[in-house]
Formats: structure tokens, sequence, C-alpha cells
């Protein structure tokens, strides 16, 4: 009990500072040692972790994919500004249910990389055709009036009916000038 008493007053003895290391028993030095050294590399380990890489929301995305449906509705409602609401959800809708079904599991990616290209090109011709002159857009009008005494009366009429409607993806000022392309004479 003594030696163990010994010992205590020892090793708090040396925590506090009082004994030099040279006084006390190398083994119980050598132990010391290894002890302060894992507590060190522990509290090190600890502060020094990196954060641990935040988990994605499965659910938030379409299965087996990383896009969001909010993603897809952001792109169609840039894409697809000529159209109005109902018709972009209707759009969004018909996607959605695509993506959604399991027997088009393999091909969910594709589809949404075909569905996003189609429609920035789409965004594109947009820009595009918003950029032209006046002039350039009447002159564009009028080989338009040219075209269409080319084509059926059934292909014309579906043309109107995409011009009336404002299903094509043209500025609102050269779908009037093409809309008035079937009021002219031919």
């Amino acid at each position: 009990m003594v030696r163990f008493l010994r010992k205590g007053v020892l090793f708090a003895l040396l925590f506090a500072g009082i004994v030099t290391p040279a006084a006390a028993d190398p083994i119980l030095m050598f132990l010391l040692g290894i002890a302060r050294d894992m507590v060190i590399s522990h509290v090190a380990k600890s502060s020094f972790a990196p954060a641990p890489e935040p988990v994605p929301d499965v659910a938030r995305f379409y299965p087996g994919t990383s896009v969001e449906p909010d993603h897809l509705r952001r792109l169609i409602d840039d894409s697809f500004p000529y159209l109005n609401d109902a018709q972009r959800r209707e759009i969004y809708g018909s996607l959605k249910e695509a993506l959604t079904d399991p027997k088009n599991a393999a091909v969910r990616g594709p589809m949404i990389e075909y569905f996003a290209d189609k429609a920035l090109t789409v965004r594109a011709a947009q820009q595009k055709l918003a950029q032209l002159s006046s002039g350039e857009k009447e002159s564009l009008a009028a080989g338009f009036r040219k075209e269409i005494n080319t084509l059926s009366v059934e292909e014309q009429t579906q043309l109107g009916e995409l011009l009336r409607n404002r299903l094509l993806p043209i500025p609102s000022d050269l779908n009037q000038m093409l809309l008035a392309a079937f009021d002219t004479p031919r």
C-alpha cells in the first residue's frame, strides 16, 4: 500500500511539475509520454478534422439523377416565356410523369439531357430573333409570305393556329408580322 501511495504522490508531483523527469521512474515516464501523445493526437484530430461532406437529400432529386424538379421548372420558365403559365405547367407535368415512370429508369439521365439541350436551343433561337432589327424582321416576314403560298391549305391552317395561339418561340412583334402574312392577298 505504501508503494502504491508513493507512486500516486510521485504521479501527482510529476503533473504538478515539482519532481523532475530524471527523478521519476523511467517506465512510468514512458507510459505517461504515450498517454500525453495519445491525448494530443486525439485533440488534434478532432480540432482539425474536415467537416463531413453534406449528404444530398435524395428525395429532392429525380431517381438516379442529380437533377432537382425546381431546376427543370426554372429551365422551362426561362426557355419558354412565350407560353402561358398553364402551358408551361403542362410541359413540366408531362416531363415529370415521364421521369418518374419506373419504366424510364434507365433513360432518365439522357431524357433530361435531351430536354435541356432542346430547351436551351429554343431559348437561344428566341434571343437571336429578338435581336433582329425591324428591317430584318420585315424581310423575314416577306420571305414567310412567299413560303406559306407553297404550303397546302391544311398546313397553312395549322401554322396560322400555332401563330394565333403563340406556340412558336418567336418574339411577339415578329409573331404579329407573320400573322399579318396570312391576311395579305396572295
